[in-house]
């Protein structure tokens, strides 16, 4: 089982970035997908979710209206597009999985993991 997030970077505040997750050894296509975050000295927090069929999404009230989160079945893969993004973005972006209908805010929802992302936001 693996997730992969990839695609942050270091942008200037209101700049875009989509962030990109690659799934392999599971069924992706059955599973929740979820974006959370760990800004340097916080708790790691939840972003985005989105139903194992796509049908659903939810969003952290901080990124709401900003960031759009997504998913192609076809090629195992999330996607977080972040637009707008502000300094208090800054963090590490993880992807993660969770088997079962709903959409998953907790964390311990989740049973598989990527590795992180950092973002870096400047003002």
């Amino acid at each position: 089982v693996q997730l992969q997030a990839f695609g942050g970077g270091l942008v200037q505040a209101g700049a875009s970035l989509r962030l990109s997750c690659a799934a392999s050894g599971f069924p992706f296509s059955t599973y929740g997908l979820g974006w959370f975050r760990r800004a340097p000295g916080k708790e790691r927090e939840f972003v985005a979710t989105i139903a194992w069929n796509g049908a659903g999404t939810s969003y952290a009230d901080s990124v709401k209206g900003r960031f759009t989160i997504s998913r192609e079945d076809a090629k195992s893969a999330g996607y977080l597009q972040m637009n707008s993004l502000k300094p208090e973005d800054t963090a590490v972006y993880y992807c993660a999985a969770r088997p079962g209908y709903g959409l998953g805010i907790a964390a311990s929802a989740y049973n598989y993991w990527g590795q992180g992302t950092e973002v870096t936001v400047s003002s």
